[in-house]
């Protein structure tokens, strides 16, 4: 079977494990960084089709890993997005803004 996808540190292991082989290779930063754009765009699909906690922490985790490769302190992000909730509010409101005139 072919994947040529990024998969969690475990899962070679975890493959090796059942019997079969698993044929990596670890990535370099370029492939690494778009192996994880291509992740999150797979996890994000998943989470729409299945609006679940295990799916969300799937996206959760891409996202963590993307902001450790780019330097980015998760808690920086926290405070940005309490800011622009301040600022601009949630969406708890639930509004739809149909057009401007």
């Amino acid at each position: 079977m072919e994947f040529n996808k990024l998969v969690r540190d475990k899962i070679p292991d975890i493959i090796r494990s059942k019997g079969a082989k698993a044929i990596t290779h670890i990535a370099g930063d370029a492939e690494y960084e778009n192996a994880l754009r291509a992740k999150l765009h797979e996890e994000v699909g998943e989470f729409l089709e299945d609006i679940s906690i295990e799916e969300a922490a799937d996206v959760l985790e891409v996202v963590r890993a993307i902001c450790e490769f780019k330097g980015v302190d998760l808690n920086d992000i926290e405070e940005v997005r309490f800011n622009k909730a301040e600022d601009r509010g949630g969406f708890e409101q639930r509004i739809i803004l149909e057009r401007t005139e």
